[in-house]
């Protein structure tokens, strides 16, 4: 270990290096390859995907939803109306907005695990992704699904 008076001036510590002597190591993958995308960032980009083209065809009538991704559901017994489910495993939530002092904007919420759990590929879930938003902005405006597909 290196004492106080061995170490180089203008440093309140010493430098971190291996047992070998070098550096720290720098990324394996480079961030442009596609391989440092987590699964969660490209399930973002799906849903990102999505939501812009509904957007740019309803800008009026989807002004104030906020859509947002968790990895699971919360654990509840009984789910409301609301939640979309495939058998018992809810896949996407609709929480109506509350209009009055403290307004609280409609929300879109998709869970990300069990829709990649259905899916094949990629591809497939790209598809579930799109279908899962579809209904759930169809259930918020009151429309029929296939209007906005």
């Amino acid at each position: 270990m290196t004492s106080p008076e061995n170490r180089r001036p203008g440093t309140g510590r010493r430098a971190h290096r291996d047992r070998h002597g070098r550096g720290l190591r720098g990324r394996l993958v480079p961030a442009t390859v596609p391989l440092a995308r987590t699964k969660a960032e490209i399930f973002d980009d799906l849903v990102l995907d999505t939501v812009e083209t509904l957007e740019r065809r309803f800008a009026k009538e989807l002004a104030g939803v906020e859509f947002a991704v968790e990895d699971v559901p919360p654990d509840l017994n009984v789910y409301d109306s609301d939640v979309l489910e495939d058998g018992e495993v809810p896949l996407a939530r609709l929480l109506p907005g509350r209009p009055g002092r403290q307004e609280v904007p409609p929300r879109i919420v998709l869970y990300r695990r069990p829709l990649e759990f259905r899916a094949m590929d990629r591809e497939d879930l790209a598809d579930l992704v799109h279908d899962v938003i579809i209904e759930q902005v169809a259930n918020l405006l009151g429309v029929d699904p296939d209007e906005l597909a």
